[in-house]
C-alpha cells in the first residue's frame, strides 16, 4: 500500500505513561516549533480561543503534502514508534453510538491526519477509521451526542431551572396549579413560567419539543373519514348548505372528505355544521375539524377568563348552567394577551387591554352577530359593540390568505414554534353572507390554516390559538336542560368538551341557540349516526363524545 502523504509526520517515543518524551529544556521550543509550522504540517485551529498563524488567511489549502522547499521534511519514523504513536479506532457498536461523529472535534479544534487504519479483514473500507492527531499534542476523543438526546437533556435541564424558581416562588405556583378549571399540569406550568419570566425558554423548549415530535407525513388517516359523532336528522328550510372542502391540492378526496354534516338542527333549519379534511398533502394521516354556524340561528358570547384576562366582568368564566340550555358551540379564543396577541381585549363596555389599530379582531355585536377584520379599517368601535378579541394580524382578507403566513415573524405571529411549524392551530372568520367559520385541528401551519379557512368560504379570518394544550372546540346538543351532550371537533383532541362547562382560566367564544324553543329537540340523533358515530382514546369519564 502505499504510504499516506501524513506518514512523514515524526512520531515521539513515547514513555509507560503514554506522554511524549522530550526534554524539559526543548519542549518550550518545540511547542513553538508546532505553531509555527516548522516541525510537519501546519495546524489550523478554530475561532475558540487557540492560536492561529497569521498567514493562514492567505495560505494554499492543505492537500496533505509536505513542501520540501518550505520546511525541512520530517525524519523517517521507525516502524515501533509509528505503532506507539496511532490509536486505532474501531466503529461503535452500542446504542450510545447512534450518531456516526464519535471522532468529531466539539470545539472545532481542527487536526492533523496520520496514517489510515486499515479495515478489519473482510471489512467494509468504509468502517476504517482515521487517527487523528490533536493540534495540542495530546491524544483526546470527544462525544458529540446524537441530536434528539442532546434536546432531551437540554429540555430536562430546564426543567430543573424551572423547579428551582418553582422552590422560590411557591406560592405563586400553588395557586397556578390548583386554581379552578381543566387545564392540564404542564399547561399551567407553561402558563405560569410565562407570568415570571420565563416567557422565552418556555417557547424555547416548546420549540425543541416540536423538534422531537414533528408530525409525521404520509399514510392514511386510520379508519378513513368518519361519520360524525353526533350527527342529526337535517330540518328543511334556513340557509342552503355550504359547498363541500376540496380535498389537498393534488390528492383526490377520500370517501365523505369536505361533505358537511348537520350536528345541530332546529325547526328553523340547521345551526351547526361539520365536515372533516386532511390539513395538507403531506401530513395525510391527520384529521382537521372545520364548523360552520347559521347566524340567523346562534349569536356569540366572549367569556372572559379568570387568569387571562381576569378581572370583573357580567360574563362569567364557564357555559353556567343557565347558557348550558342553550349551547351549541366554544372554542378557545386565541394567545395569550399578556404574551404574544399583539392585541387588546374588551367586553360590554370595559377595555381589559387596549385595543390595537390594524389588529385582527373578532368583534360581537349586540344582536349577537360576530364579524372579523383589521381594527380601525373593517371593524371598529360603534354603539352595538359588545366584544372585541384582537389575536395577531388578519389571516385571511378579501377571500385571499395573508402572502406573510409563510415569511412573516414573530411581530406578526408571535413568539411561538414558528408560523411554518405544522402543529395544532386554530381560526375563525367569517363567509361574505355572514355565516360563522371555526378551524381547528393538527399538523397544521399559519399558511395550510388559512387555506382550509378560505376554502370553506371565510372571506375574513385570523388565527385564534395554538399547540395541543390549548386548540380546543367543540360542539354540544342543547336540551333545554343543564349539562349538554358534549363533542370534540377532531380526534385526539387533548382538551375536553367538557372542559367550556367549567371555569376557565383563559377566555373563550361560545354560540348558543337564539330561541329557548329551538333548543329543545335540537340534538335529535339522525338513526344512520348512531351506527357510524365512534369514539376514540379508549373510556371516557368526562362524558365527552369525540369526533369523529
Amino acid at each position: 500500500m502505499a504510504p499516506h502523504p501524513s506518514s512523514a509526520l515524526a512520531a515521539p517515543d513515547t514513555g509507560p505513561t503514554g506522554r511524549v518524551d522530550v526534554p524539559d529544556d526543548d519542549r518550550a521550543a518545540e511547542e513553538q516549533a508546532t505553531w509555527e509550522g516548522l516541525d510537519g504540517p501546519t495546524v489550523t485551529t478554530s475561532a475558540v480561543g487557540t492560536p492561529q498563524d497569521e498567514d493562514d488567511e492567505h495560505a494554499e489549502p492543505d492537500d496533505g503534502t509536505t513542501d520540501t522547499d518550505e520546511a525541512d521534511p520530517a525524519p523517517e519514523p521507525d516502524d515501533e514508534a509509528d505503532d506507539d504513536a496511532h490509536t486505532e479506532s474501531v466503529p461503535a457498536t452500542g446504542p450510545e453510538d447512534d450518531e456516526a461523529d464519535d471522532h468529531a472535534d466539539p470545539v472545532g479544534a481542527s487536526t492533523v491526519p496520520v496514517a489510515p487504519v486499515e479495515p478489519p479483514e473482510g471489512g467494509d473500507p468504509a468502517e476504517a477509521d482515521t487517527t487523528t492527531f490533536p493540534a495540542a499534542g495530546r491524544r483526546r476523543r470527544f462525544r458529540v451526542l446524537p441530536r434528539s438526546r442532546w434536546l432531551r437533556r437540554s429540555l430536562a435541564a430546564l426543567a430543573a431551572v424551572v423547579l428551582v424558581l418553582a422552590a422560590v416562588a411557591t406560592p405563586s405556583l400553588v395557586h397556578a396549579l390548583t386554581r379552578r378549571g381543566s387545564d392540564t399540569v404542564p399547561a399551567r406550568l407553561a402558563e405560569w413560567g410565562r407570568d415570571h419570566g420565563l416567557g422565552p425558554l418556555v417557547t424555547w423548549a416548546e420549540a425543541r419539543q416540536y423538534d422531537l415530535d414533528q408530525p409525521a407525513t404520509g399514510g392514511t388517516p386510520a379508519g378513513g373519514i368518519p361519520h360524525a359523532t353526533g350527527a342529526v336528522v337535517d330540518h328543511p328550510g334556513g340557509s342552503p348548505a355550504p359547498p363541500p372542502l376540496p380535498a389537498p391540492a393534488g390528492l383526490a378526496p377520500l370517501p365523505g372528505e369536505g361533505q358537511w354534516q348537520t350536528v345541530v338542527a332546529t325547526p328553523h333549519g340547521d345551526a351547526v355544521r361539520l365536515t372533516t379534511v386532511r390539513p395538507d398533502a403531506a401530513h395525510t394521516s391527520f384529521l382537521v375539524g372545520v364548523l360552520w354556524l347559521n347566524p340567523t340561528l346562534v349569536r356569540g358570547v366572549l367569556h372572559p377568563g379568570t387568569e387571562d384576562p381576569g378581572g370583573d366582568f357580567p360574563v362569567p368564566p364557564s357555559v353556567d348552567s343557565t347558557e348550558q340550555r342553550t349551547v351549541v358551540s366554544a372554542f378557545s379564543a386565541g394567545f395569550r394577551l399578556q404574551g404574544d396577541s399583539h392585541g387588546g381585549w374588551y367586553l360590554d363596555g370595559k377595555e381589559a387591554r387596549p385595543l390595537v389599530p390594524g389588529a385582527a379582531s373578532l368583534v360581537i355585536h349586540r344582536d349577537g352577530n360576530a364579524d372579523v377584520g383589521a381594527w380601525g379599517s373593517e371593524v371598529r368601535m360603534t354603539p352595538d359593540v359588545v366584544a372585541v378579541r384582537q389575536n395577531l394580524v388578519p389571516l385571511v382578507d378579501h377571500g385571499v390568505v395573508n402572502p406573510t403566513c409563510a415569511t412573516g415573524g414573530t411581530a406578526e405571529w408571535g413568539s411561538t414554534v414558528g408560523q411554518a411549524a405544522y402543529i395544532n392551530r386554530s381560526a375563525f372568520g367569517v363567509t361574505a353572507t355572514g355565516a360563522e367559520i371555526y378551524v381547528g385541528g393538527p399538523a397544521l401551519s399559519v399558511c395550510t390554516l388559512g387555506e382550509i379557512l378560505r376554502s370553506a368560504g371565510a372571506v375574513r379570518g385570523m388565527e385564534l390559538d395554538i399547540n395541543p394544550a390549548w386548540v380546543s372546540g367543540a360542539y354540544f346538543h342543547p336540551t333545554g336542560q343543564p349539562r349538554p351532550d358534549a363533542f370534540q371537533l377532531f380526534p385526539d383532541e387533548q382538551v375536553g368538551a367538557q372542559h367550556y362547562l367549567q371555569t376557565s382560566s383563559r377566555d373563550f367564544v361560545s354560540f348558543d341557540l337564539r330561541s329557548l324553543a329551538d333548543a329543545t329537540g335540537a340534538g335529535t340523533v339522525a338513526p344512520s349516526s348512531q351506527h357510524h358515530g365512534t369514539r376514540h382514546g379508549g373510556s371516557n369519564p368526562s362524558g365527552d363524545k369525540h369526533h369523529p
